[in-house]
């Protein structure tokens, strides 16, 4: 089943990594008493989600805290060294959190997995973009295949 508006976000784990390594995060300690943009990509270092998507969160992180977001999170399925190079690739700092959902996980119990075997990609999460309050969906914004509009920083920035 697909994630909607007014569900509560499955329970899962992303990898981190953290000043000593790869580490792990649980959804309780990610959601838990926040507001958080929870933002997936089909894949680190490709081409619109490296040129526009992350871009457009880094530019824009002031703008979502001064609106009463804690946190900004971006997932692929990547493995946690992926992530934490495209962050850094990216300039992130600590604006966003780099969440890897290596094994595809967290996008299958969001009923928003992709599959990108046609493309040498394997399983993948949609593009997608969810507004999580207090571990609780608010707002949930699915692309259409291949397009880019309704997950973009100034997209989920007007629906905030």
């Amino acid at each position: 089943m697909t994630i909607k508006s007014g569900d509560k976000m499955p329970a899962g784990t992303f990898g981190v990594m953290t000043e000593s390594g790869p580490g792990a995060v649980s959804t309780k300690e990610l959601f838990a008493g926040k507001k958080v943009v929870l933002v997936s990509v089909p894949g680190a270092f490709t081409p619109t989600c490296s040129a526009k998507h992350l871009p457009g969160f880094v530019e824009k992180a002031s703008e979502f805290l001064d609106r009463g977001v804690d946190t900004l999170a971006f997932m692929a399925v990547n493995d946690t060294f992926v992530m934490n190079a495209w962050g850094k690739d990216q300039g992130v700092g600590d604006k966003i959190a780099m969440l890897s959902d290596g094994n595809g996980e967290y996008a299958r119990a969001l009923g928003l997995e992709m599959d990108g075997t046609a493309f040498g990609m394997g399983m993948r999460g949609q593009r997608f973009a969810i507004v999580v309050d207090d571990g609780v969906a608010t707002q949930v914004a699915v692309e259409a295949p291949g397009k880019f509009e309704v997950s973009s920083a100034d997209a989920v920035l007007a629906r905030i």
